[in-house]
């Protein structure tokens, strides 16, 4: 802070150009910020060198933070950006993760203490999740700072329990494992994509729940871009509409798998070189999940040369090392 004093003196632009902005960069930063024209340069500097020296923001990057949220320079140290770091502190946020939060979402530091975060950690801790938990929440998607409790958070979590998911031990689960489905919409996105994932696949009931509950990010794709066309994919591949309900209820993420990249290689080398049935994936459909050459390959190769045949769980839902004991490749411990 030794230098605010020098940089008092200096006018604004010229204290900005001294940090690496050209005047073009400033030109735009004035527009997204009216009152950065009129803020004192030793002010920003306070600003600049707490973020820089304390909250340990390396100067490539708050320079782009500075850029994308010139607003940043014209809050107070000592009223706002000190109290928003130290009770992110209290949470048990470490200080690179809080870096990175605010890198990732600087108006992160707008907001108050006590208007914001405590009435957030009061909500969240209804749903069973931590001050710990919160904290990685908020580094994760820092973004939900900035969603209202009544008009974000509470009507996502009056949806997934009207999904039929339970408030009370799940909610925070999922929150916790999917942390971006807060900023989704709910009527352009989470219902339409739980209206497919119930009408085109077939899943209900607990079938559904399970999926949410293990996967909860399939619920933030979109229908058409992606589910639509794996679905397609799969039909076209000859599953039935109960094999794909299956194949989802046992692994969500073939619905949001690449068709070029894994699933359109693993049917045909299930098939073609393994000389096994499309049925077999539906009870082992974590198939999808193995790499084609290190996994697939290797270990079709190595039972072939034995003349031993075997599930596809038998052969694929072990590490390698237990795989070569449970074929005597290398002997049992």
């Amino acid at each position: 802070m030794a230098s605010v004093g020098g940089d008092a003196k200096k006018s604004l632009t010229q204290w900005l150009g001294e940090k690496g902005f050209d005047e073009e960069a400033i030109r735009r930063m004035s527009k997204r910020c009216r009152n950065l024209p009129n803020l004192d340069a030793g002010e920003a500097s306070g600003v600049w060198d707490y973020l820089l020296n304390d909250v340990k923001i390396e100067h490539r990057k708050l320079r782009y933070v500075v850029t994308k949220c010139p607003k940043v320079l014209t809050m107070s140290v000592n009223e706002k950006l000190i109290p928003t770091v130290q009770c992110l502190t209290t949470l048990q946020a470490k200080p690179g993760e809080i870096a990175q939060a605010i890198i990732k979402f600087p108006p992160i530091t707008f907001h108050s203490v006590e208007e914001k975060l405590c009435p957030l950690l009061a909500f969240f801790q209804t749903l069973a999740i931590s001050e710990k938990q919160l904290a990685k929440l908020l580094m994760v998607n820092p973004r939900l700072i900035s969603y209202s409790i009544q008009a974000k958070f509470s009507q996502t979590v009056d949806f997934l329990v009207g999904l039929g998911i339970d408030r009370e031990v799940m909610i925070g689960k999922i929150l916790t494992k999917e942390p971006y489905i807060m900023g989704y919409s709910i009527d352009k996105r989470l219902r339409p994509t739980a209206e497919f994932l119930k009408s085109a696949v077939g899943l209900q009931g607990s079938y559904l729940q399970r999926v949410i509950m293990n996967f909860p990010s399939i619920l933030s794709r979109d229908v058409d871009k992606t589910l639509r066309p794996n679905l397609v994919f799969l039909q076209s591949a000859g599953f039935s509409k109960d094999q794909i309900m299956k194949l989802v209820a046992g692994y969500p993420p073939v619905l949001i798998k690449s068709i070029k990249h894994c699933l359109e290689p693993r049917v045909k080398f299930l098939v073609e070189e393994m000389g096994r049935d499309k049925g077999e994936v539906v009870d082992y459909p974590q198939f999808f999940h193995h790499g084609l050459k290190r996994s697939l390959e290797y270990r079709h190769k190595i039972l072939k040369q034995m003349n031993s045949r075997c599930s596809l769980s038998e052969m694929l839902d072990c590490n390698q090392k237990k795989f070569a004991m449970k074929f005597g490749l290398i002997p049992v411990a």
